[in-house]
């Protein structure tokens, strides 16, 4: 398809564009109508949170050159991964791939969150004192990195098109942006949406101070996975306006704002007995 070569010849510019045009977008909503007021300044966020972001893309390309699409065409070139065995309409490959990848994304959601090695490096994520665009991309360079490995891994099984790679990047990174926006949506068109995707809404709920809220609601794109596997909750018993946004352990802005304690957040403290299925929200000393 013409598109789809479109998108395979213009990948940086599209993912440069897209990153930049959701950013923006999403931060004159935030601005015009806020669905939370702010608890921190927000350029001293903004400068912290989007450093990260860049420190990020800089390290990745460093050890990564050819990224995730690299691989992609790697695989293909050597008849890698089930897609790669089968003559499927390239629209297709590209839906099952998205699809695929979406899930294996939930998972690995679900895996930092259970794992408590890993969840240090995940509250990195969780531990901002505000919710807005820009935690959609907070994430520990080593998460990052660990990320890549398991995108990687998973290419070499699936044998996703190489364009179904590009489109889900790009996908994942603007509905990142967009749900974990700090607006809201009317009632009933958030109602209906999140039957498909995930809302700022429903999202806000999985960044709860609160244990229980917080293991809950671990889709970035497609909604229907956290209600397929039970993990869904509709709503933060303090309201979207009430919740407490973050982490217990990490209260201060030199914690949870500035990128030096973002970046050594994971080695601090014992490894806790941090675990998914504790439903309790009363032990602050576990998180």
């Amino acid at each position: 398809m013409a598109i789809f070569n479109f998108i395979s010849d213009n990948e940086n510019t599209l993912r440069v564009g897209f990153f930049f045009s959701v950013l923006v977008l999403m931060a004159v909503w935030e601005t015009r109508a806020p669905r939370r007021a702010l608890t921190q300044p927000r350029a001293l966020r903004w400068a912290n949170n989007l450093g990260l972001v860049f420190l990020n893309s800089f390290i990745l390309r460093l050890i990564f050159p050819a990224a995730a699409t690299g691989v992609a065409l790697f695989a293909a070139e050597h008849g890698w991964g089930l897609l790669n065995y089968y003559s499927l309409p390239l629209g297709v490959s590209v839906l099952i791939s998205i699809v695929a990848l979406d899930f294996i994304i939930y998972l690995q959601h679900v895996l930092v969150h259970a794992v408590p090695l890993l969840w240090r490096l995940h509250r990195v994520h969780h531990a901002d004192l505000d919710y807005d665009v820009t935690t959609g991309a907070r994430f520990h360079t080593l998460e990052i990195i660990l990320s890549m490995l398991i995108k990687f891994a998973t290419i070499v099984v699936l044998g996703p098109p190489v364009v179904a790679v590009i489109l889900f990047e790009i996908i994942l990174n603007a509905l990142a942006m967009f749900n974990h926006g700090n607006v809201g949506l009317p009632a009933r068109l958030d109602g209906l949406l999140r039957w498909f995707i995930v809302t700022p809404d429903m999202h806000r709920v999985h960044h709860s101070i609160e244990d229980d809220e917080a293991n809950s609601n671990f889709g970035f794109n497609l909604s229907c996975w956290d209600r397929l596997f039970g993990t869904y909750r509709e709503q933060p018993r303090a309201g979207h306006s009430g919740m407490t946004i973050g982490i217990r352990k990490f209260r201060s802005a030199r914690q949870a704002v500035w990128i030096s304690g973002l970046l050594s957040m994971p080695f601090i403290g014992n490894i806790s007995g941090y675990a998914i299925n504790r439903r309790s929200w009363d032990q602050p000393d576990e998180k």
